[in-house]
């Protein structure tokens, strides 16, 4: 037994050399790493302020060119307006005729005449220059326009010799007739019938008084009657009745008018 513990204390003494040259070289590793790191950051030269970084690289690119602006349209031209009046017919006005025409027409013209200080020429249709010629050149045109000259003297136009008729005077027209209201109209019928009794109002014993409202045209006759009150079985007789009455015509102001009023028809079994 004391042979293994000799054994044992010599062990540890190897084991302390051990680790006391292992702490060394560790120590000394460290030493070296940090030195070469420290020799890395201050002994490297980055090239600062040398012509290595251009400036270029840090402006930015121009911009790319801009696009032409696209032509413009060509816009259509406009018609021109006509430089002179066209006309169907050379057809003068009254204070342009040259003579007294042969033949005088009343009828109503359908091309229009030509115009003063207007420049006109013949075409297929009628149309209005927009710009006046000089003065009297359109005088000369129309003077000088080989035959077919007419003069402006049809039924419409006013001004003339009074060769043309006057029109008729127009007719006034009659106001629409009035309607008034006669209120209750059996005291003045010319002819006033009495209703049958319904055979179906006896057989259920109904009586009563039925009011019809009715209308009385210009000539005294009853165009429109409708019982507005009574017993429902003797409301058509009654109607029927007021269609049969006559009246005198009702006269306002010299004229006769439609009248409206009541009808009352009394039933008694």
């Amino acid at each position: 037994m004391l042979d293994q513990l000799v054994e044992s204390k010599s062990n540890s003494k190897e084991s302390v050399r051990m680790l006391e040259f292992l702490m060394t070289i560790a120590i000394i590793a460290v030493v070296v790493l940090l030195s070469a790191w420290t020799y890395s950051l201050f002994a490297k030269d980055y090239g600062m302020g040398s012509g290595d970084l251009e400036l270029s690289t840090l402006v930015a690119p121009p911009p790319p060119d801009e696009e032409p602006p696209p032509k413009p349209e060509k816009q259509p031209e406009k018609a021109k307006a006509p430089d002179a009046d066209t006309r169907k017919e050379l057809i003068l006005a009254m204070d342009m005729s040259p003579k007294v025409p042969d033949k005088i027409s009343n009828e109503k013209l359908t091309v229009p005449p030509i115009r003063k200080d207007y420049n006109v020429k013949l075409g297929e249709s009628d149309s209005n220059a927009t710009q006046a010629a000089a003065p009297g050149q359109a005088r000369q045109v129309a003077e000088s326009a080989p035959g077919g000259l007419a003069s402006n003297t049809g039924g419409d136009q006013t001004g003339g010799d009074g060769d043309a008729p006057p029109p008729p005077p127009k007719a006034t027209p009659k106001p629409a007739p009035k309607t008034v209201s006669g209120g209750v109209l059996n005291g003045k019928a010319t002819s006033l019938p009495t209703p049958a009794y319904p055979a179906a109002a006896k057989a259920v014993r109904a009586s009563g008084t039925v009011s019809v409202q009715v209308t009385i045209d210009e000539s005294g006759r009853v165009i429109s009657a409708s019982a507005v009150s009574g017993h429902p079985l003797l409301r058509a007789a009654a109607e029927g009745a007021a269609r049969g009455a006559r009246f005198s015509p009702t006269l306002l102001s010299g004229q006769p008018v439609k009248v409206t009023g009541v009808i009352t028809y009394n039933f008694n079994l």
